[in-house]
């Protein structure tokens, strides 16, 4: 039996975070993959962190998921990812590199943040949300 995994994206987490959606789509996700994120992401809830309550908050959701940083050695990948795609957030395009280096897919709601990056697969929340026992319906692959 094979797990499947996914890279859930900074506003997924976000969105947890702060009660945005019950059941939150982590929770959700988390019930059906082995859910892995990105230091990116990580960076970025620290740094909205307003306060020990919200730092303490980040910190458990980090140790819930396995962290995935980045490997010197895929940093020409980058750079060509970056070239092909500039004036796009410096931490969107850290977070598809990574997920494309993995083979893993982005659980993201910000969708057209991230299409047309080649190789990246995009899971929404409306694909993790169809119902018990759901499987994503159709993740967009992008072939740019």
């Amino acid at each position: 039996m094979s797990v499947r995994k996914i890279v859930v994206g900074t506003d997924i987490l976000h969105s947890h975070l702060h009660g945005v959606q019950r059941p939150s789509v982590l929770r959700r996700a988390m019930s059906r993959y082995f859910c892995y994120t990105t230091v990116f992401s990580a960076i970025e809830l620290f740094t909205g962190a307003r306060n020990a309550r919200e730092t303490r908050a980040v910190e458990d959701a980090m140790a819930a998921m396995k962290v995935l940083g980045l490997n010197p050695k895929n940093a020409a990948s980058y750079g060509s990812l970056f070239r092909r795609h500039r004036g796009r957030r410096p931490m969107d395009l850290l977070v598809a590199g990574l997920c494309c280096d993995t083979g893993l897919p982005l659980l993201t709601a910000r969708r057209a943040a991230f299409s047309g990056i080649r190789g990246l697969t995009i899971l929404t929340p409306g694909d993790i949300l169809e119902g018990p026992g759901a499987t994503p319906g159709a993740p967009i692959r992008s072939r740019e």
